[in-house]
């Protein structure tokens, strides 16, 4: 299998593990936190709706209801005249449908006859109109049901539904049941709507499609999302008071007072629920948990009683709620055809899984912290996106997302760590001390290193010393020649560095550097000659400051070659040198010494003038055959960028190019007049004349080819 292939395989292992964690039931906590999460992100990013949109309103039996007469002192079984005046007046008013979550399972009918007798006509009223449907839960074998009489008068099953609810793993409550299947009078299997859903058909005037097969449901054209599992997922409205809510006890006085204008205004073409807003009874924790307000704004509508404030704290905020409001938000959620929905499996997985190899791909490739702060940019968008989705309806795997991304993130940046990276920190910890970081950077992002052993490769080769610094150490304390040094070795081999070439070592005051390897550089040749040019000209200002002994100057001699050398780590098993060898190698530091006899500065080889020749003016100095060599190299001296020079410089130099001419034709005389004309502003041409005078003195032999024998390095 490919090296560079593997990192990604792993990656994706990571990525489909992660994933089928998040769709284990282990994690399905997850799904809730999110969903949770984001109706807090909502709330704060976008507030609440005006409650008086919502197309159902509460008739709650609160605590100011059991502090009220007619109300205080008596069983709750006791207040049928009272619930039965509030049903006829809501009925008058012109609601839709009235849902009563109060579950009356006694009467004091049976010992008192005629005392439930106005609720029992207000209930047949309801039932016949189709206006009217009772609660009844069903936890054991028998369900807890209105009381028989009221059965009756609501004709029994055709009028009475469910109100259980599903709970999460979590014991949130988030989804509302919308069918239930059971039996019928005549003992037949049936299904029928539960308890929201019925009041919201009732509402609409049609009929849901219920299904055995466990099919979508539709109510008047809105297909209802997560039907098919008859779980909808309900999207509450936040806050406290996002359904009007009235107090029982202050509808009755409003009724005792003939207030019927009131109860048209609050109930009219509005689904009304009864149920408890207590303290302790009948309270859920939902999905809104994290987002609950304080419960005195719920019954501040009043019409006749005013509100009994000493029972409030505002500063009591809860996370549950009472029951009715989750059957509100159910309706309201079908009649605004808002229910949450969430995307399909694969949607949801392929979401999931692409933020994973995100994650992944910046683990892999780039540099942790640099990752780690990409991925965390990733998740603010992601949940930014998901709030602004989940306000539109639609739940996105906010949390799990986030997760899979960060946990395969810390997998990615461990793969990369212990197994990717491992060969490249081999690389740094053997090239760190004598390569520049940059170098090692480039080496490592292009794939390139040196083959281990040795390998040929084309260069170019600087040596630099500098001139007289032995009588120049002895001038100074011991101390202060290793500081001068170091400022002198510092300067130097950032220009080198800056310039693509790495220093292979230093001898003493001599520096040693190549351009060309490790790294591949097609031009190494001009970079090499810039480089030199630069430290002659930063050895020039930094000479002022190095506090040199009265009457001592340091004077760099650089030589350069190009050409084939042999590179790689040499040295024994135990301790290895990456440096270069070979006969190129030793020309460029024969050249180095040659600038003794020239008055030069930098000396290269013809070899290196002709491959930066474009760009850098040279001058030809002379014919040259080194201690130790057979073939005799021509050698330049580098003026400067061509596109950079004075033309008064090149003027100059065209008319010192005539002198080595006639030199190498063996005209001695007129060498010596040309080079003597130029020595006054050239130190160069005087070195020059006084070679040729010693020549006239004594000639060299006839056939002589003009080269220059050097019998010392």
């Amino acid at each position: 299998m490919p090296r560079t292939i593997r990192p990604w395989l792993f990656v994706l292992f990571v990525a489909l593990s992660v994933l089928a964690a998040s769709e284990s039931p282990l994690f399905n906590r997850t799904d809730g936190l999110s969903i949770d999460s984001l109706y807090w992100l909502r709330h704060h990013l976008f507030g609440l709706r005006d409650a008086a949109t919502s197309p159902t309103v509460v008739i709650a039996i609160d605590e100011e209801t059991y502090r009220r007469p007619p109300f205080q002192d008596i069983p709750k079984a006791m207040w049928t005249p009272q619930l039965a005046r509030v049903l006829e007046s809501t009925l008058d008013a012109g609601a839709l449908v009235i849902g009563q979550d109060l579950i009356l399972p006694t009467s004091v009918e049976r010992y008192l006859k005629g005392y439930d007798r106005g609720y029992l006509l207000a209930l047949r009223r309801g039932a016949k109109e189709g206006r009217l449907v009772l609660g009844k839960v069903q936890h054991l074998k028998k369900p807890l049901a209105p009381f028989s009489g009221h059965s009756f008068a609501v004709g029994h099953q055709e009028n009475i539904r469910l109100v259980n609810l599903f709970r999460d793993t979590d014991g949130v409550i988030r989804r509302v049941p919308l069918s239930f299947s059971g039996t019928g009078p005549d003992g037949s299997a049936r299904i029928e709507s539960a308890f929201a859903l019925e009041l919201a058909a009732r509402a609409v005037g049609a009929h849901p499609t219920l299904a055995r097969d466990g099919g979508p449901i539709d109510l008047a054209g809105y297909r209802i999302p997560g039907s098919e599992q008859n779980a909808m997922l309900l999207n509450f409205e936040t806050g406290g008071g996002g359904v009007p809510t009235y107090s029982f006890a202050d509808l009755y006085h409003c009724v005792e007072a003939g207030r019927a204008d009131f109860f048209e205004a609050a109930f009219k073409d509005k689904v009304v629920l009864i149920g408890g807003i207590l303290d302790v009874e009948d309270r859920k924790l939902t999905s809104k948990r994290f987002v609950t307000g304080p419960e005195i704004a719920w019954t501040r509508d009043r019409c006749v009683l005013p509100v009994m404030e000493e029972l409030h704290d505002e500063r009591v905020v809860r996370d549950t709620i009472p029951g009715v409001y989750i059957f509100a938000t159910a309706v309201n959620n079908l009649l605004r055809r808002e229910a949450l929905s969430e995307p399909p499996w694969p949607a949801r997985a392929g979401l999931v899984l692409l933020f994973a190899l995100c994650a992944g791909a910046c683990g892999l490739r780039l540099r942790p912290a640099f990752a780690a702060m990409v991925i965390a940019v990733a998740i603010a968008f992601w949940i930014a996106g998901a709030t602004a989705v989940f306000r539109a309806g639609l739940v996105l795997p906010m949390i799990d997302a986030s997760l899979a991304a960060v946990v395969v993130l810390m997998f990615a940046a461990g793969y990369r760590f212990g197994v990717t990276d491992r060969e490249k920190r081999a690389v740094r910890k053997a090239f760190g001390y004598f390569l520049p970081g940059v170098v090692i950077d480039r080496m490592l992002t292009q794939g390139a290193k040196p083959q281990l052993g040795g390998e040929t490769r084309d260069v170019t080769v600087i040596f630099s010393d500098l001139a007289d610094f032995t009588a120049l150490s002895e001038a100074l304390a011991p101390g202060d020649v290793v500081t001068l040094m170091n400022r002198y070795l510092g300067a130097m081999t950032r220009v080198i560095e800056a310039h693509g070439g790495f220093v292979d070592k230093y001898i003493g005051d001599a520096i040693m550097a190549v351009f060309g390897a490790p790294l591949e550089d097609s031009d190494h040749a001009r970079h090499a000659v810039e480089a030199a040019l630069e430290c002659q000209e930063a050895l020039a200002r930094l000479e002022p400051d190095l506090g040199l002994p009265e009457g001592y100057r340091l004077t760099a001699r650089i030589g350069l070659n190009s050409g084939p050398v042999l590179i790689g780590n040499i040295g024994s098993e135990k301790r290895l040198n990456y440096t270069v060898i070979g006969d190129n190698v030793n020309l460029a530091a024969r050249l180095e010494g040659v600038n003794k006899l020239y008055a030069t500065g930098i000396l290269a080889s013809s070899e290196t003038a002709g491959r930066c020749a474009a760009a850098i003016a040279f001058r030809e100095i002379g014919r040259v055959r080194v201690m130790g060599r057979a073939e005799p190299v021509t050698i330049c001296e580098p003026r400067g960028a061509s596109a950079e020079r004075a033309p008064e410089d090149a003027a100059r130099d065209r008319a010192y190019a005539s002198a080595p001419a006639s030199l190498h034709k063996g005209d001695l005389a007129a060498a010596h007049t040309q080079f003597e004309a130029l020595a006054a502003r050239d130190p160069v041409s005087g070195k020059m004349s006084e070679y040729c005078k010693a020549l006239i003195a004594d000639p060299p032999p006839r056939n002589w080819d003009g080269v220059r024998d050097l019998d010392r390095k």
